[in-house]
């Protein structure tokens, strides 16, 4: 029997229509000397953000820290996710430079940890492979001492495109289930869920650190969610972000509800009491937030 994906009902609708976002989700606007450097070099080096792309509420904190998520590859995605805020069609070939300018905008900014992350390239028989081990690479090679985290998107069962990707020296591959399984229909159309948690298996059993992100507020029970945290650490993630769902626009999924700050806290301690080495559970937080962080779980 197929389960269909929820829809918000009525009570639900009501409950968050027209209820102003909490305070707990406030956050100040990007302003500063440091931003105003990192904003700068980003257009001068013609990169992609997904700090930018996936309008993310940490860009003033951690943009002001002098550090970014890049996003290569391309800013359009051939998935069609309903949260997410990067455009969605078909790309316009690839930048065979990209890795170049990556690094050198890294070693410009003086970045200890950056995270590189993707659009999925579905329509590449390689899945943009080649492009993820170029990037890498010339980041350790210009920043020795820069560490990286790879977030990585579904390769659709393609698993030496995967191991391509994350045999280039990174410290840390994290790969996001997004969701709970039963919204996945609604939410990862394009995606499977039992996919992505081979693909992190396989990343395990490749020998390398691991780690996923879980939005909530979608619509998600507290036991579809220990049920993930279940079924991640039996396929080997080491560490876990759990943060609020946002919602980009008016035709992006809606919020079904919002998590409290205490609720956050004790899916923090549910995921470790279920052997996750690391939880970053919180309102604001993103799969890149304070990921210097997770490179030494």
């Amino acid at each position: 029997m197929i389960e269909l994906p929820v829809i918000p009902s009525t009570e639900q609708r009501n409950r968050l229509n027209g209820q102003k976002r909490p305070d707990w989700l406030r956050v100040k606007l990007p302003i500063g000397p440091e931003y105003a450097k990192v904003r700068k070099l980003v257009d001068t080096y013609k990169l992609h953000t997904i700090c930018e792309s996936g309008n993310c509420p940490n860009m003033g904190e951690c943009w002001g820290a002098g550090t970014a998520t890049f996003m290569i590859l391309g800013n359009v995605c051939t998935r069609s996710c309903s949260f997410c805020a990067v455009a969605t069609g078909r790309p316009n070939g690839y930048d065979t430079d990209e890795p170049r300018r990556v690094a050198e905008a890294i070693v410009l900014m003086k970045v200890k940890h950056a995270v590189i992350t993707s659009v999925n390239r579905d329509e590449l028989k390689d899945r943009g492979a080649e492009i993820w081990y170029q990037t890498v690479r010339a980041v350790k090679e210009a920043s020795p001492t820069t560490t990286i985290e790879t977030l990585i998107p579904d390769v659709k069962n393609n698993w030496d495109a995967l191991i391509h990707m994350i045999e280039a020296g990174q410290e840390v591959v994290s790969h996001n289930m997004e969701t709970v399984e039963r919204l996945y229909r609604r939410v990862r159309p394009q995606a499977r869920y039992e996919r992505s948690l081979e693909q992190i298996r396989r990343t395990k059993e490749y020998g390398q650190r691991t780690k996923s992100g879980i939005m909530l507020g979608l619509g998600e029970t507290t036991d579809e969610v220990h049920k993930a945290m279940d079924d991640l650490a039996e396929n080997g993630l080491d560490i876990l972000t759990l943060g609020q769902y946002l919602q980009p626009t008016k035709m992006h999924h809606e919020v079904i509800d919002w998590i409290t700050p205490d609720q956050f806290a004790q899916y923090r301690e549910e995921g470790l009491r279920r052997g996750l080495k690391y939880v970053e559970s919180g309102p604001l937080v993103r799969s890149s937030y304070h990921a210097e962080r997770h490179v030494l779980v």
